[in-house]
């Protein structure tokens, strides 16, 4: 089969792209598929157009013209940008007979214009037009479902994670927390009152943060599993320490916040919000710990005994090893269209 992958590489920030988006290009190169990369800059800027219409009626075109004899493709949805995905998908059906697949990495009708239903009728109509997609998890394809979506949806269960670094044997279990992501929106941060030490690293860091609460520094995806060595990651967002809230605290309602693969991929159990999305997963598989509130915290890591502490990172293991081999993604592609190497 002549299967292609389609992504998005912003030519301003010169990187290939996120990191979930670079491990489905590894992971489904293994499963036989090439790469075509749409290089532009996401901004809205003069230089950012002209990329864009030069995409749109020269580049695509000629490439989707000399190879015709295309099977499957799959574009790694959103490209930031709806007129370019509009043309992206007017020329795989004008120019192939190609069957046209996403899959999702976020869903802004959920995400920022939850309560904009005029944006949502946009987005979901435009998804309708794939053979097929790979939602983040069933409660995001429920609701993609009950809002309008007819084509077939799959469920990816969890972001796959690429990660090179030695999964540990056995953590001493000490109750430790850590917590990785983008500081400055991570206001709960700042209402934490905790006995248990809680290490945070990312970008843009208060000043000042509550006692057992410890600053780590800034990484690179590939440098931070080392850094990681308490005994759970962390998994909220939102303003408060009594539930998820906000934008993006009731987006984890719907999907995948990649924070969870980075941890379990290190070898690292959760602990997460008890509404999240993944909180099944993590239920599920006994890979971790789904709480209400962050005020719960203490009291459930001092009633957890060494044997369940160990026995949940054994678990752990076996899911870090499937999400180190592209498991997920390759699962979800299959049951999608049935394509193999």
């Amino acid at each position: 089969m002549n299967n292609y992958l389609i992504s998005l590489k912003d030519s301003a920030k010169n990187v290939a792209g996120p990191k979930a988006n670079m491990d489905n290009i590894k992971f489904l190169t293994e499963l036989g598929f090439k790469n075509y990369w749409l290089k532009f800059e996401t901004n809205t800027g003069v230089k950012s157009r002209l990329q864009k219409l030069w995409l749109a009626h020269y580049t695509i075109p000629h490439f989707l013209k000399t190879h015709s004899d295309i099977d499957n493709i799959i574009l790694q949805y959103p490209l930031y940008s709806t007129y370019l995905m509009n043309n992206v998908v007017d020329d795989i059906r004008q120019y192939t007979d190609a069957k046209l697949y996403f899959i999702i990495h976020d869903v802004e009708s959920i995400r920022l214009f939850i309560n904009k239903p005029e944006y949502y009728r946009d987005e979901l109509a435009f998804l309708n037009r794939a053979d097929g997609i790979v939602g983040h998890n069933k409660k995001m394809n429920d609701w993609l479902s009950s809002h309008g979506v007819t084509t077939k949806l799959v469920n990816l269960e969890i972001f796959d994670y690429d990660n090179p670094s030695t999964l540990p044997e056995k953590r001493p279990y000490q109750g430790t927390i850590c917590y990785a992501g983008n500081l400055k929106k991570a206001q709960f941060l700042q209402e934490v009152n905790l006995k248990h030490q809680l290490m945070i690293f990312g970008p843009n860091p208060s000043q000042s943060y509550p006692k057992n609460v410890v600053y780590q520094g800034q990484y690179s995806p590939e440098e931070l599993p080392e850094h990681l060595n308490e005994n759970f990651g962390l998994v909220w967002d939102g303003t408060t320490t009594d539930g998820c809230n906000g934008v993006f605290g009731e987006y984890m309602k719907y999907n995948d916040p990649h924070k969870t693969s980075l941890y379990l991929s290190s070898g690292l159990p959760v602990i997460i919000w008890k509404k999240a999305a993944l909180a099944d997963f993590v239920e599920r598989n006994n890979v971790g710990l789904t709480i209400n509130s962050l005020d719960e915290l203490d009291g459930v890591l001092d009633s957890l005994s060494e044997e369940e502490y160990d026995q949940i990172c054994q678990n752990v293991n076996k899911i870090a090893e499937k999400m180190r081999s592209g498991f997920y993604v390759k699962k979800a592609v299959k049951q999608l269209i049935g394509v193999e190497k």
